[in-house]
């Protein structure tokens, strides 16, 4: 049953992506940032992590998860560390997603040529 609601709670965020970008005229980076942002709310009314509960890698994967993190991250070490933990819990949570795309998109570079 996890597989059926990863499938449903993850679909039903890219259908929400997807209805950004044809009802409501948003570009990508809008659509990205509301969705960032929509998880960043939820995990700071903790309700984020009772939905990655539910919904496994349906509400893990999606972008929605990256806000998630950022104010997860930013929440534990402002616990333990104080105000300067607001900025290292963001990087300490989120430096490897971050460096992977980094890394990728170089390599991704190498190979590619754009059409121009």
């Amino acid at each position: 049953m996890i597989y059926f609601w990863a499938f449903v709670i993850g679909g039903a965020i890219c259908v929400i992506g997807q209805i950004c970008f044809d009802v409501f005229k948003l570009d990508p980076a809008h659509t990205m940032t509301l969705l960032v942002v929509a998880g960043a709310i939820a995990d700071g009314l903790g309700l984020y992590d009772p939905f990655i509960q539910f919904a496994g890698a349906g509400a893990s994967v999606p972008i929605t998860s990256f806000g998630n993190a950022l104010v997860h991250g930013a929440l534990e070490e402002l616990k333990s560390s104080g105000g300067i933990g607001i900025i290292t819990g963001i990087f300490k949570v989120t430096s490897a997603g971050i460096s992977a795309a980094i890394i990728f998109s170089f390599m991704a570079s190498l190979f590619v040529k754009p059409k121009g």
